[in-house]
């Protein structure tokens, strides 16, 4: 099975979603954050993102005669290499942008789904921004984004602070008004 497969899964893209930020969930945690996928599913898609070494175990507990594990993302092997996605067809491409965006439309679901949604005060927005750049300055906003970004990535949880969830697409658009 190629990473794209493992990882673009609907329900194995929601695991790793939910234990993006350095969380580190038990599968009744997880079973709690995704309460619509039916627990022997989830049990099996867990099995597979461990056997392939996309999670690992941190911690096992001992709980009414079973042991309860707790997972991490490994954030190195939950990612598709580029030799995959240079080799991947355009409608493989299509496929993982669709579950891409499905995760997204999801993550956004289980947000408005909540009673007490306030988009302001909890400072989510979603927007499309069109810029005129030429390659090189295009690199240097990728550089300047990651230098920005990197720092806050390696945040660990603490009082105050909240998860967020940043997701970035980058699409060269029409160029009918050059």
């Amino acid at each position: 099975m190629t990473s794209a497969d493992l990882l673009l899964h609907p329900v194995r893209l929601r695991i790793v979603q939910a234990l993006l930020g350095d969380r580190a969930l038990t599968t009744n945690e997880l079973k709690t954050e995704l309460a619509d996928v039916p627990t022997t599913s989830l049990y099996r898609h867990i099995a597979r993102l461990t056997d392939a070494g996309v999670l690992a175990v941190a911690a096992e507990r001992r709980v009414r005669g079973t042991v309860e594990r707790t997972y991490v993302l490994r954030l190195s092997a939950a990612s598709i290499g580029l030799d995959e996605v240079d080799a991947m067809s355009p409608d493989e491409h299509r496929q993982a942008f669709t579950a891409y965006v499905a995760g997204l439309l999801d993550a956004f679901d289980r947000y408005a789904a909540r009673t007490d949604i306030d988009l302001l005060r909890d400072q989510v927005s979603y927007r499309l921004a069109g810029m005129w750049l030429d390659d090189d300055e295009f690199a240097e906003l990728r550089r300047e984004l990651a230098r920005v970004l990197r720092p806050r990535l390696a945040n660990p949880p603490r009082p105050g602070r909240r998860r967020r969830i940043l997701a970035t697409v980058l699409l060269l658009g029409d160029d009918a008004a050059e």
